[in-house]
């Protein structure tokens, strides 16, 4: 016998493939065979594919800028906040794991656009605060926190534009520390 499948199944298979393909990936069909599941299903928890779209935003809203910030709070030293959140951050978008690129492909569509603001001006402004809580004065840090941002953005759309541009696990790891040490380097 299947396993019912919750509205938050589909909403996090759709996660998974706007980080994968794109907005595009967010469709009934190719979800429901990566699940296993009917169509029927989809229409048990969804009305419209619009409305999955708009659960899958909500989703990568919450879960990778508002808990995400959130529980970088518990690590009391401000570096160490950057740095884990630039490990978190650049490594998912070296691997391809992250949805941003999928996001920012979308940035047009209406139904896309004043998510991305909401969650871009959100993270600018954690970074910037991050920046300043580590020392930085305030236009420095705000500069920092667009530096940050722009090789973020920049790494999860260059995994996306040469997919053949693949790096082993170690070299993620030898581009991430470069990036960190470049980016929390609290001297000019």
């Amino acid at each position: 016998m299947a396993m019912a499948l919750s509205r938050g199944d589909w909403t996090a298979a759709a996660l998974d493939a706007l980080a994968e393909v794109g907005l595009a990936g967010v469709a009934i069909d190719p979800l429901a065979r990566r699940l296993g599941a009917t169509k029927g299903s989809f229409y048990w928890h969804f009305a419209s594919r619009d409305e999955l779209i708009a659960a899958t935003l909500e989703l990568w809203e919450r879960r990778d800028t508002i808990e995400l910030l959130a529980a970088l709070e518990a690590i009391a030293d401000p570096q160490e906040r950057l740095v884990a959140l630039a490990r978190g951050a650049y490594g998912t978008a070296a691997r391809g794991t992250d949805p941003q690129a999928g996001v920012l492909a979308a940035a047009a569509d209406p139904r896309v656009a004043p998510v991305l603001e909401r969650v871009t001006t959100a993270r600018l402004a954690a970074l910037e605060r991050l920046f300043g809580d580590a020392g930085l004065e305030p236009a420095e840090a705000a500069r920092r926190a667009r530096l940050a941002y722009a090789l973020y953005v920049g790494v999860a759309d260059l995994r996306r534009a040469a997919p053949s541009v693949r790096l082993e696990e170690g070299e993620v790891e030898a581009e991430i520390d470069l990036m960190v040490r470049a980016l929390v380097r609290m001297g000019r």
